[in-house]
Formats: C-alpha cells, sequence, structure tokens
C-alpha cells in the first residue's frame, strides 16, 4: 500500500479528537446550564415560604441536592458565638439517636465561625483543627462550608460533607452554594421580618385583650390563662405556664398551663432558693435557657416533654414580682431570641400593672361594700334598735295601766317579741361588723351550716340565735371545741330524741361562751346522750368550763355548755 493511501487517515483522526472535544465542553455547557436552572429554582423554593423554621431547613436540603452531598447541615450562631441549633439533613433516625449531642461549634465548625469565609476539604481529618465531632457521629471525609450572611450578620454557616462518588467538591460547588448562600440570607431576613411584624401584631392585640379583660372584672384565673395562650402565639412556644407564689412566699407553683401535654406540668412546685425561677421571681429579672433539660432544677414532668429553648419572665418588677410567665420550645428548635425577650417583658409588664389595677379596684369594691356594712349596722343600732327599745319602754309603761289579764298578757308577750327582736338585730350588727370574704368561714357562718344540716335530717329547721362578737371574741381553739359539741348535740337530737322543735343559743359577752341547745323530745335516758355527754364534758372541762343536760319543766332535753374565754387587752 501506497503512501497516499495512508494520508486521509490523520485528518480524519484530528477531527474526531476535536469532536469529543466539542461533545464534552457542550455536556459541561449542558451541565452548568442544568446547575444555573436547579440554582434558580432553588432560590425561587427557598424565597417561597416565611415561616423561618421552615425556610432553614429547606436551604439545608436544597443546598446538598446542588453539590450532590451525602450529609448537610445548618449552624445558627447565638450571641457568644456558639451554635445554638444545628439543623441536620441526610442523618437517618437510627444515626441521630447514636450522636450524644448536636456540636457545639468547635473543631472545624468553630474555625469557620472565627473566619466566615468559605472552607473546601478533601478530607476533614487531615485538617489540624479536625476535633469536636460529638460520640456516635458518623464518619465524613470531604466538606463544604459557607456562611449565611443577613446583611452585614453572619447569621449561621452551612456545612456539606460526603461528596457522593467519593470526589470532592470543587470551585464550581463552592460558587453554587455561595450563590445559594447570598439567595438565603435574603429569604431569612424576608421570613424574620414577617415574624416581627407577625408577633407586633399580636403582641398590641393579646396586650388590649388582657388589660380589657382584667380592668373589665373577668376573673384573673381566666385572664392569667388568657394571657399564656396569647404569648404561646407571640413566640411559637410549645408550653406556656404561669407560675404564682404561695401566701408565705416559699414556693412557686404552675396554676395555669397552656400548649401540648400542658396538664402534667399543672401543680408542679418549685423552691425560691436555689431554682432559676426561683430568681427570676426574686430579682426580677428575665432568663433565658438553652436547653431546659439541662437545667439542675428542671422538673421531672419537664424532662419528660423533652423541652429545649426556655425563656422565663417575671410579672412585674422587683420588689412587687406577682409571678413568672415561663415559655418552652421542644428539644431541636431555634430558641428564644432578644426580640422575643424584650416584647414579653413588655407584656409581661404590662400584664402586672392590669392585675395591679384589677386587684386595687377589687380592694376598692371591697371596701365600699365594707363601709356600706358599717353604715347599714350603725343605722340598725343608732336608730332602729332605739326605736324598738323606746316602744317597749312604753308598753311596759302601758302594761302597768291594763287590769283585764288577758290585754296584760298580750301586752307582756309583745313585750318579749320587741326584746327578742332587739336581740336578734344585734346578732345581726355583729355579723355585719364580722369578717368579710374570708377564706376559711367565720365561726357565725359555721354555727348556720351545723344547724342548718341539721334541719335537714330533722324534717324542720331549728331555732337559732346567736349574740355578741362571735367571729372576733372567740379564739380559734375554742371555736373548735364549740364546733365539735354542737354537732355531737344536733347529732344527738337528730339520732335519740324524736323531738319535733329544737332551738340553738350561742352568746358571747363577759368573758363567757354559753352554747344551749333545747329540744321537746323524749328527754335524758338514751346510752348515745350519755355516751356524748361525757366528750362534751371533757370538752369543756379542758377549757376551764362547765356542761350541763337537764330535763325542763315542759320536757325534752335542755344542754347548756359554758366556757371562758381571754378578753383581748
Amino acid at each position: 500500500m501506497s503512501e497516499s493511501e495512508h494520508r486521509p487517515l490523520l485528518p480524519q483522526m484530528r477531527l474526531d479528537e476535536l469532536l469529543a472535544e466539542l461533545q464534552t465542553r457542550l455536556n459541561a455547557v449542558l451541565a452548568t446550564r442544568d446547575r444555573v436552572h436547579a440554582l434558580l429554582e432553588a432560590v425561587v423554593s427557598v424565597g417561597s415560604d416565611l415561616d423561618l423554621e421552615t425556610v432553614l431547613r429547606r436551604i439545608v436540603e436544597t443546598a446538598t441536592k446542588l453539590v450532590d452531598a451525602g450529609y448537610g447541615a445548618l449552624g445558627v450562631l447565638g450571641e457568644d458565638q456558639t451554635l445554638v441549633q444545628f439543623i441536620p439533613v441526610g442523618l437517618t433516625e437510627e444515626e441521630i439517636a447514636r450522636i450524644e449531642h448536636w456540636p457545639h461549634g468547635l473543631g472545624i465548625l468553630g474555625l469557620l465561625i472565627k473566619d466566615a469565609r468559605p472552607l473546601r476539604l478533601a478530607r476533614i481529618s487531615d485538617h489540624p483543627e479536625s476535633y469536636g465531632f460529638p460520640p456516635g457521629h458518623p464518619p465524613m471525609g470531604s466538606f463544604l462550608g459557607v456562611p449565611l450572611r443577613v446583611r452585614d450578620e453572619v447569621f449561621g454557616n452551612l456545612y456539606l460533607t460526603e461528596k457522593r462518588g467519593g470526589g470532592e467538591f470543587d470551585e464550581d460547588d463552592e460558587a453554587v452554594v455561595v450563590a445559594l448562600a447570598s439567595a438565603a440570607g435574603v429569604a431569612i431576613e424576608n421570613a424574620r421580618l414577617y415574624e416581627e411584624s407577625r408577633r407586633r401584631e399580636t403582641w398590641l392585640q393579646a396586650s388590649a385583650e388582657v388589660t380589657t379583660s382584667l380592668l373589665s372584672g373577668a376573673d384573673t384565673r381566666l385572664v392569667l390563662s388568657t394571657m399564656a395562650a396569647r404569648a404561646r402565639d407571640m413566640c411559637d412556644a410549645d408550653v406556656v405556664v404561669v407560675l404564682l407564689p404561695d401566701p408565705e412566699g416559699r414556693t412557686l407553683t404552675v396554676e395555669v398551663a397552656e400548649g401540648e401535654r400542658a396538664e402534667e406540668l399543672l401543680g408542679t412546685t418549685y423552691g425560691m432558693s436555689g431554682t432559676a425561677l426561683g430568681e427570676v421571681f426574686t430579682r426580677g429579672e428575665p432568663r433565658a435557657e438553652r436547653d431546659l433539660r439541662d437545667a439542675p432544677d428542671t422538673s421531672a414532668a419537664a424532662r419528660k416533654l423533652g423541652h429545649g429553648p426556655g425563656l422565663m419572665i417575671p410579672l412585674g418588677a422587683a420588689p412587687s414580682v406577682r409571678g413568672v410567665l415561663a415559655l418552652a420550645k421542644r428539644s431541636g428548635r431555634l430558641p428564644f431570641s432578644d426580640a422575643d425577650r424584650r416584647m414579653l417583658e413588655s407584656y409581661a409588664g404590662q400584664a402586672a400593672i392590669a392585675l395591679e389595677l384589677a386587684e386595687v379596684r377589687r380592694d376598692a369594691e371591697r371596701l365600699s361594700l365594707l363601709e356600706d356594712r358599717d353604715r347599714i349596722a350603725r343605722d340598725l343600732h343608732d336608730v332602729v334598735i332605739q326605736r324598738l327599745f323606746a316602744t317597749a319602754m312604753t308598753l311596759m309603761s302601758t302594761a302597768r295601766l291594763v287590769d283585764h289579764p288577758e290585754a296584760s298578757k298580750r301586752l307582756q308577750h309583745a313585750i318579749d317579741e320587741l326584746d327578742e327582736t332587739i336581740r336578734q338585730i344585734r346578732s345581726s350588727i355583729f355579723a355585719l361588723q364580722g369578717p368579710h370574704e374570708e377564706a376559711v368561714p367565720g365561726l357565725r357562718s359555721q354555727i348556720v351550716g351545723l344547724v342548718e344540716g341539721a334541719g335537714a335530717h330533722l324534717g324542720f329547721m331549728p331555732g337559732l340565735r346567736m349574740e355578741g362578737q362571735l367571729d372576733t371574741l372567740v379564739p380559734e381553739p375554742v371555736a373548735e371545741h364549740l364546733l365539735a359539741v354542737l354537732r355531737e348535740s344536733l347529732s344527738n337530737v337528730v339520732r335519740h330524741s324524736r323531738a319535733t322543735r329544737a332551738e340553738v343559743s350561742v352568746e358571747v359577752g363577759g368573758g363567757v361562751l354559753t352554747l344551749t341547745v333545747t329540744d321537746d323530745g323524749v328527754g335524758v335516758g338514751g346510752g348515745g346522750r350519755r355516751s356524748g355527754l361525757r366528750n362534751i364534758e371533757e370538752r369543756a372541762a379542758c377549757l376551764g368550763g362547765t356542761a350541763e343536760l337537764e330535763t325542763p319543766g315542759e320536757g325534752g332535753t335542755r344542754l347548756i355548755w359554758r366556757v371562758p374565754i381571754e378578753q383581748p387587752g
């Protein structure tokens, strides 16, 4: 074969090389076009939602797809330049369960925090700063880290590892992620602005609602429940509780709870000393916790519920703090921001003022009621009783002028009725001047309750007369014995007397308390009465008094129980 026959093959080989190179470049152009399209779609996808936590997770998922990474994460920076939230992508539930804790921002991750510039590594383990992976974390090789900026602030960092196929992240990967991070910064800013505006709107509505409810006379507990629910909406918390102090100021108790499984926290008690909530109450300063599960004073219920970030706000300023508003989120969620804290401080302060105003209004109403009671008692004493007494004196003087026996008897009966009416009015005066709306009912109220209870069993209501300042002059130990004796006496009347009429008289005066219980029954003789009398006599004896059980001339039974009481100095 001649030389001329071989010559055409050389240009043909050169052409094939050129065509192959062209094909490679066309493939690269197509790949670049596809990546640009994917990047544009990713930018649109990331910016299509206004919920911040949704936006952050979408950023990580999009970044891993764009550069074909096996794992991805977004670390959110806190005020102390450590990671306050870690959002992983690519890990299975089993792998997540094996990790003891999320990274805190040490080693390679800390290097990116200190120097906010993109970082590419062929192998993480070859870098001198490679440490800080928590126990249980899966091994990772190639690495690409890019900071996320919101305006001039570094919001956090994108971390991508394990390029699929065993390769390394290249300059194109870095450029794509940097471009995505720029768009993500805008999306994050939009989400934060939306969240801020929504929060402010909720705050204005909540403040107006709570203030109006309190000042309009609504029940304080109901208003506190409303306040907790609105605080939960404002900060997107998972659970909110309101803790109030006990009367002695030694403990704080969860009185109101709103949110997920909040009922498990109701009634939980915290001490004032040695607890974060106690410090917030005593100092009047807010406090934030990155993870409530690590706090030593966290209740077992809070640990079981898996609460993470926490925020505690005093209701009012020291030394007039009225309670604590505490909020919590599930573990792994974004911590409460400074904006959350400032807004809740203002909200809680306004609510505390409204609570104080409502309490002042209730005190004013109570004072007005007491003044009315005192005025009525004074009018009864100075006007009504005096007129009745004058009428009785007139009738007494008239009775001496009447010779007809029947007319004289009727006049005397009228005089006796007036005297009894005066006694009853005096008893009412003492009741009006006694304690009002006590947490524990007064002695008068308890006596009335016992008599009414006996009436339900007897089939008729016993007569009742009370005279003297029972609620103020009778000491509590003596009052307890009196109620026990009255209860025993009425029980005997119900079980043994077969009475159709009964009278109860309780009088205090001259340093002596006298209880008289009379019935028209079968009289003394039942074993039950004798046994009960021993108890009654013992109660009188231990107080230095006496107890007598007698049969009146008209029949029946009369118990007279008389004990001395100390007079106020």
